[in-house]
């Protein structure tokens, strides 16, 4: 048998429909001509060689959800080789083996290493079967799983083993989802939707990226069909998704599946700009056949004379059934169980399972000459899939241009300042790719500057607005998109910038790449990418003109509550302590950093060395010091600032001395909860030098109280000794004194607060007519003006 018969034949389940026999022999001819391979008997073998693969990895994956050992001369389990409490999202894994062999065999077939990216992180057993197979495992792995029977049989029993170390981590490198033990992974993937925003954003030009999307995840998500929006041939490198189009979810089908399927999804993505192409997803070779396809494509029609922008982007559609290769296919139970019973002591079960892994074996002789024929990196001099690009970001250090400090006791808006400085900080890095992502106005947001220069990014840019077809702005009405197209950016520069309230829609994408760069730190392997900052503005204290919708300080006390040398959030209160916050986050690696700031003019209270000091502490003093007063004033953002030296002008000019100091950064000041948190807080010492133990204070928060109070327990003496004024849930359309007097927040109710730790008379601290508003009796106007 020649080697064409021989892959033509199939293996196992893989079989060879007409259409892909046709367009791979096309394939084979075009690759021997280009002379990307010897011939085309070496494209063949190495076709063949990618059934012989997938059809051990699918065999390797249904023993990682049911059994504790594999065979590897094929011999059938016995009862007591399953595991009592079979465990995985089985169907989607095994539609994902044959797409990651493909992708394999792309890159084996033309010599070239693109990236991966998996959207349905829960399919991971593909992956780590396909990987310990070809021995191309994470550093984590290495030593721990490989294709013998003892190195597979360690991969079985630690998918979900719950397994444990003493510091309450994971103790095995293999997770339910997709992790940093993962070779080659990105992201977790636990959050569906997200793959589909970000892909397009990833590979920088000359390298090839392949996504793979869930059909389920296209229900979950808008903005992944307006890829074409986004993609330039002089600033992106080609991306390919490939959507496993399995046609179900958990309980039901897919709404694809329920309106039509593949031809009305390719219809649907026509009308988006996609030039979608429709494979068989049961065969490596068909889906290699689409990806190869769909690079050829989109490179010959930017070459085209007559091309203009939007680029009529390839998409894959690999059509197949949910768990193809095992019992329960293309049923509800395909998603995590699919037999219906327990091998252990389910007799009928057993003979299902053993007799569907006698299916998909392959002898070791078979498999080693496969996995040989696909491992061609050498002789090809590209890395292997665990070292694509994408996974290694690490670029330069940037250039951090020295901010053009402000004269203390002027006014301007910390926006507008934070907006000079990131337009020196673009000009100085020009080798680096801008990406930021603004939800609607930037202008508005004091950053017309940044989008002067950068400008919106637009397939038709309209004559006399900020618009071109190159800009680096990524504008839409929907969060999660543009800031996928910031955090998607790991080797260049990034912005994204919202309202407060709205940045809440961000946090389950933000989250997820806390965690997952906040895991490859506890594993030794911190990632290399720039910090990105969120910068919310338009806050809840100056959007008091809009209802309570947009009030909300909710992005973050969620942020504070993930691990904060990942996860910052800082409250600068003035220009010179925006851009010395900013300039400090672009210092950092594998951070988000949520800035909170004011965009109405406000007083500079900082120089510019005290704005750094103040960065580098996390909290500094504005007014007075500790040890010569009598109680402290702590604010945590630009207008309890400003309350709080009004409450210590009026208690000084009735004899108490205070003090007011500044939190910028809450999670500097936390209890560290492990030793990575605790290198990132200050120490008790350095502590207690800014706040004195048992001093009298009050904690005047841009955030609810409560939260910060949590955050800031090492300041906290208890009530007696410590109140916390902040967002109490209320607003509506207000202006900025009321919403500060609906949330109890004014310098009066900091004054009462005061009062009440430190031991002083309300009566004698504000006059009847203040106590009468501050107890809401009386008149809110009566706060405006602050008098002895």
């Amino acid at each position: 048998m020649n080697p064409r018969e021989h892959w033509q034949s199939g293996y196992g389940p893989i079989g060879h429909r007409a259409d892909t026999v046709e367009r791979v022999d096309a394939l084979v001819r075009r690759l021997a001509a280009s002379g990307q391979v010897a011939g085309p008997d070496s494209a063949y073998a190495m076709l063949a060689a990618a059934d012989r693969l997938s059809c051990m990895a699918m065999s390797v994956v249904v023993h990682m959800t049911y059994a504790r050992r594999i065979d590897l001369a094929g011999a059938p389990l016995a009862a007591s080789d399953f595991k009592p409490d079979p465990q995985g999202h089985t169907g989607g894994a095994l539609n994902m083996v044959p797409a990651f062999v493909a992708y394999l065999l792309a890159n084996a077939l033309t010599g070239r290493t693109r990236g991966w990216l998996m959207g349905q992180g829960h399919c991971v057993a593909a992956i780590e079967a396909v990987n310990a197979l070809t021995g191309d495992v994470s550093a984590a792995q290495r030593g721990r799983y490989d294709r013998t029977e003892a190195g597979l049989a360690r991969l079985l029993t630690d998918f979900y083993s719950y397994a444990i170390d003493a510091a309450g981590l994971p103790a095995v490198p293999l997770g339910s989802h997709a992790g940093p033990g993962t070779a080659g992974a990105v992201f977790e993937g636990g959050y569906l939707g997200f793959a589909g925003l970000q892909y397009v954003h990833m590979p920088l030009p000359g390298e090839g990226l392949v996504a793979f999307l869930s059909d389920g995840a296209f229900e979950e998500q808008r903005g992944s069909d307006w890829a074409p929006r986004w993609w330039r041939a002089e600033d992106c490198g080609q991306a390919v998704p490939v959507m496993i189009l399995n046609g179900r979810r958990i309980e039901q089908r897919t709404q694809i599946v329920q309106e039509g399927g593949a031809h009305w999804l390719a219809e649907d993505l026509r009308h988006n700009g996609f030039e979608p192409l429709i494979v068989d997803g049961r065969d490596p070779a068909a889906m290699a056949w689409g990806i190869l396809a769909a690079e050829e494509q989109l490179a010959a029609g930017v070459a085209a004379a007559d091309f203009r922008y939007p680029a009529r982007l390839p998409y894959v559609i690999a059509e197949t059934e949910k768990g193809f290769g095992f019992p329960g296919a293309g049923t509800n139970a395909a998603h995590n169980l699919p037999l219906g019973g327990n091998p252990r002591v389910d007799g009928a079960a057993r003979d299902a399972f053993n007799a569907s892994a006698r299916a998909l074996f392959v002898p070791a002789a078979q498999l080693d000459a496969a996995i040989a024929a696909l491992a061609n990196h050498g002789a090809q001099a590209r890395p292997r899939e665990s070292a694509h690009p994408m996974a290694h970001r690490h670029p330069d250090a940037p250039a951090l241009p020295e901010p053009a400090w402000e004269a203390v006791g002027g006014q301007g808006s910390a926006m507008a300042a934070l907006d000079r400085w990131f337009l020196d900080l673009v000009r100085a890095n020009p080798g680096l790719r801008v990406r930021v992502g603004n939800p609607d106005e930037l202008a508005s947001n004091k950053m017309g500057g940044a989008l002067a220069r950068l400008k919106h990014r637009v397939n038709h840019p309209e004559a006399g607005v900020a618009e071109d077809l190159l800009g680096s702005v990524i504008t839409a009405l929907n969060e999660e998109a543009v800031a996928a197209a910031a955090l998607a950016n790991k080797a260049g520069l990034n912005l994204i910038v919202s309202y407060e309230a709205f940045a809440m829609k961000m946090l389950g994408l933000l989250r997820q790449e806390i965690i997952f760069a906040r895991r490859q730190k506890e594993l030794g392997q911190a990632p290399g990418w720039l910090a990105v900052p969120l910068v919310v503005t338009s806050h809840t204290w100056e959007n008091a003109k809009n209802e309570q919708s947009h009030q909300d300080p909710t992005i973050g006390e969620a942020l504070l509550g993930e691990m904060s040398d990942t996860s910052r959030v800082l409250f600068p209160v003035d220009g010179n302590s925006a851009a010395a916050a900013l300039r400090d986050v672009y210092a950092r690696r594998a951070q988000l950093a949520c800035v909170v700031v004011s965009k109405r003019d406000g007083a500079h209270r900082f120089d510019g060395p005290a704005a750094r000091a103040l960065v580098e502490q996390g909290a500094g003093h504005v007014a007075g010091v500790p040890q010569d007063c009598s109680l402290q004033f702590v604010a945590i953002g630009a207008y309890q600032l400003e309350e709080a030296l009004k409450a210590r002008a009026h208690l000084a000019r009735l004899g108490h001395e205070c003090c007011v100091s500044v939190v910028l950064e809450p999670g500097r000041l936390r209890i560290p909860r492990d030793a990575i948190e605790a290198a990132f807080v200050l120490s008790d010492a350095a502590l207690h030098a800014l706040f004195p133990p048992g001093l009298p204070r009050v904690l005047l928060c841009h955030t609810r109280p409560e939260p910060m109070l949590g955050i800031l327990r090492r300041l906290d003496d208890g009530p007696a000794r410590t109140r916390a004024l902040g967002y109490i849930s209320r607003g509506g359309t207000l202006d900025v004194p009321g919403m500060l007097f609906a949330n109890r927040c004014t310098w009066a109710h900091a004054v009462d607060a005061a009062a009440a730790v430190a031991g002083w008379r309300r009566e004698a601290v504000l006059d009847a007519a203040r106590l009468s508003a501050v107890d809401g009796r009386g008149n809110p106007a009566d706060l405006l003006v602050v008098q002895a």
